[in-house]
């Protein structure tokens, strides 16, 4: 069965069909995050360093609250690929049109609670006095784009499911370039703060989601989104959230330690702060790349396990944690190489590049270590075992994370001690999940092996 753009994800070849996809898809978010980097950049060098630590802090806390919904496009991304492994049409558009209503929803829900608990919620992770009121301002702006940033995801999520991973690459280009004039014009010509620079990504936000939208308008035959037909099926609201919840439910508990982490950095000063979130933007950029491949596996495993093809399962998750792994390998070595000018694109201030470096040496340089437990959560989910993964990851990744904050942490008081749960919670988590992985393939096989 080919799917558009000729990308046919049930037979052939296997490598190159998955840096088709990844390489789009890691194009997509690392220019995003360029984009965004643009931002920290803009209001650092020309808005000043506490502008870059208000918009720093603000990083995991909108993180924490984005993810939980966001896995829910997980779950569409799945209920719709194993439809098309199905050749069920009826399924993908009923899936097509409850995602986008759900979507909505989200949206709106999330928009209400930033705008009015924005002041509260960065007072509870310790945010600095000589910040807070800059972070909560960029803080509620950036909410107001809430309901295009859902929509974006999802969308972005459907047109995945079938291989598909151009066009929302193409819709984040020009939108992010959209969102570089605009922070530049804001920042530098009106004089504008961190209100500019939030102003600009609410735009580009409107942007990039109502283009994903219109792309769907125009798909032929179950693909095809029709605004009369908007509504939310419950059978497969159902399996989104049954996929699509655990993997939010992990997402936000993964930004909740990380919310744990900020508020320890936080204790550390402005520096700190400031220095984080100029590490930030380069470490995002590295692990946008590596997730791209958990990503492809997700959908490459969700189409073939529809199609009860187990053997053409596992090597699609060989083969994602090899491309994954060398290359990530690469990418983190080169950014440690070429810290120091990669950080002195967001500040001028030598102390905080050299604190800066240790988020690099320490979190990027070992990034790759994160390759097994995207791929494995990834392969799993394609599989329908969405709950599995996510109860793994929370309590390891995260369970190692905060024990390490509120135990070892206040031992040392440093930033380089404190950036080492990073990659101890990959080893012990990934070390794991692989496990876990290899025995549901065996037991599947035996399942069919017994009803075939």
């Amino acid at each position: 069965m080919a799917t558009v753009k000729n990308m046919d994800l049930l037979t052939g070849s296997i490598w190159d069909k998955i840096l088709k996809f990844a390489v789009p898809l890691a194009a997509s978010s690392i220019f995003q995050q360029l984009f965004n980097s643009a931002d920290v950049a803009v209001v650092g060098k020309f808005a000043g360093d506490k502008a870059l630590a208000a918009v720093g802090a603000n990083t995991f806390v909108i993180n924490l609250m984005v993810n939980l919904f966001v896995g829910l496009s997980i779950g569409a991304n799945v209920v719709v690929a194993n439809a098309l492994g199905e050749r069920s049409p009826r399924s993908v558009s009923r899936g097509v049109h409850t995602a986008v209503a759900v979507s909505l929803v989200c949206g709106i829900l999330l928009a209400l609670v930033g705008i009015i608990f924005a002041h509260p919620i960065l007072s509870l992770i310790s945010t600095p006095e000589d910040i807070i009121d800059a972070a909560a301002l960029y803080f509620k702006i950036y909410f107001v784009g809430m309901p295009f940033i859902m929509l974006y995801n999802f969308c972005a999520a459907l047109l995945r499911s079938k291989g598909d991973t151009k066009r929302p690459f193409y819709v984040l280009l020009v939108a992010g370039a959209i969102n570089l004039v605009l922070n530049i014009i804001f920042v530098i010509g009106f004089h504008m703060d961190v209100d500019g620079v939030a102003i600009a990504t609410v735009i580009a936000n409107v942007i990039s989601a109502l283009t994903l939208l219109f792309f769907l308008k125009r798909e032929t035959g179950p693909f095809k989104f029709e605004f009369w037909k908007l509504r939310v099926t419950p059978y497969i609201l159902g399996r989104i959230i049954k996929i699509g919840l655990p993997a939010g439910v992990q997402g936000a508990v993964f930004s909740f330690s990380n919310v744990c982490i900020q508020s320890a950095i936080n204790t550390l000063g402005s520096t700190a702060v400031a220095a984080s979130a100029a590490a930030m933007n380069p470490e995002l950029i590295v692990y946008f790349w590596l997730s791209s491949f958990g990503h492809a596996c997700v959908t490459f495993v969700g189409q073939n396990y529809g199609a009860k093809n187990l053997d053409r399962c596992r090597k699609v998750v060989r083969w994602t944690i090899l491309l994954a792994a060398s290359s990530t390998f690469l990418l983190g070595a080169l950014t440690s190489i070429f810290y120091h000018p990669i950080l002195s694109i967001f500040t001028n201030d030598e102390a905080i590049i050299q604190t800066g470096a240790y988020r690099v040496y320490i979190v990027i340089g070992l990034e790759f270590i994160n390759v097994l437990i995207d791929a494995c959560s990834g392969a799993l989910r394609g599989m329908g075992q969405s709950m599995v993964p996510a109860m793994i990851c929370v309590f390891g990744i995260c369970g190692v994370r905060i024990t390490w904050v509120f135990l070892m942490f206040p031992k040392y008081n440093t930033f380089a001690a404190l950036m080492v749960c990073y990659p101890m919670s990959w080893l012990v988590t990934g070390t794991i999940i692989f496990c876990v992985y290899l025995r549901f393939i065996r037991k599947t096989r035996l399942e069919w092996t017994k009803n075939s």
